[in-house]
């Protein structure tokens, strides 16, 4: 029996092709767009409050700049021990609100709050400093738990995820800013433009079909990836010394992370001698909790412990 014929895939590979090179032109533009898309996401209507998990909550508007502002939610409980909660990219605070749980039971009083253009925070605009604008989200949170809501005297901590690790390890480098403790989940790893490419090889950013082939795949993912480090501008890894070197971190890693690997994670970490590591066992991106959430409390509350007391 003769062998099938190959030749219609074949055909449509090369159109595939032909319409890929055709699109080469638009590949530059749209990578930059992506760029600027991954800072700058579409906004989601809220879907959950701090009342759907049992949660008391109480809503703040924290100003940073001109008519401007943070939104966040606190939930009451130490005044002595607080947990801030950032969010992933491209989400908003209501991802957080599984987490808030698990520490809002065990005591701490816990603060989620959107960064700017994400949720129901203010827009910014600007393409180039977004390391410190995005920092400075977490350090506007702080300052105002401290000074106007009496805070003064908790010790606190600062909770990130992924896109939200960056930005609070970076927000260390800013001065006055200090915190006690730093838990990260599912990040950052030791270099930025492997995360944005493998974000968009996992389905997170959209590529339109004339975009999806070579070689015009090629030319939009290192446009992104190019561009995306150059708006943060901002040091990467950050320094080993000051205040990198006194405050407990704690870097929790999927084991099935593709998106940012223990290996990438584990290559940030040895650079600071009071860090510690946890690999969640069957864990994808981001879904420690889900996976294990006895385990996975178990790790932050420990770590919590030893470090706020």
């Amino acid at each position: 029996m003769p062998e099938p014929r190959q030749k219609p895939v074949r055909n449509s590979a090369l159109r595939s092709r032909a319409l890929s090179v055709a699109a080469l032109p638009l590949a530059p533009l749209y990578g930059a767009w992506l760029a600027y898309r991954a800072f700058h996401p579409r906004r989601r209507a809220p879907h959950e409050s701090p009342r759907d998990h049992g949660l008391p909550g109480t809503e703040l508007r924290i100003p940073f700049a001109a008519r401007k502002y943070i939104h966040a939610w606190l939930c009451p409980g130490s005044e002595r021990k607080v947990v801030v909660l950032g969010h992933s990219m491209g989400t908003d605070k209501t991802r957080s609100l599984g987490h808030a749980r698990f520490l809002h039971d065990a005591g701490y009083t816990v603060c989620l709050f959107d960064h700017r253009n994400h949720g129901a925070s203010s827009v910014d605009r600007a393409l180039l400093g977004l390391g410190d604008r995005f920092a400075s989200d977490i350090t506007a949170v702080v300052s105002h738990l401290r000074g106007s809501l009496g805070y003064g005297p908790a010790r606190i901590a600062v909770y990130g995820f992924t896109f939200s690790c960056f930005s609070s390890m970076w927000a260390l480098t800013h001065e006055g800013f200090s915190v006690d403790a730093l838990v990260c989940d599912s990040g950052p790893g030791h270099d930025v433009p492997p995360l944005l490419r493998k974000s968009l090889e996992a389905g997170m950013f959209p590529l339109p079909g004339l975009l999806s082939g070579e070689p015009s795949r090629s030319v939009v993912t290192g446009v992104m990836c190019a561009l995306g480090p150059a708006m943060v501008r901002a040091q990467w890894p950050p320094p080993t010394t000051g205040k990198f070197a006194e405050i407990p971190l704690l870097f929790m890693s999927g084991e099935r992370d593709d998106i940012v690997p223990p290996s990438s994670v584990d290559a940030l970490a040895e650079r600071y001698d009071q860090a510690e590591t946890h690999v969640l066992p069957n864990a994808g991106h981001l879904l420690g909790l889900e996976t294990d959430p006895e385990a996975y409390a178990n790790v932050v509350l420990d770590f919590l412990k030893r470090a706020l007391g």
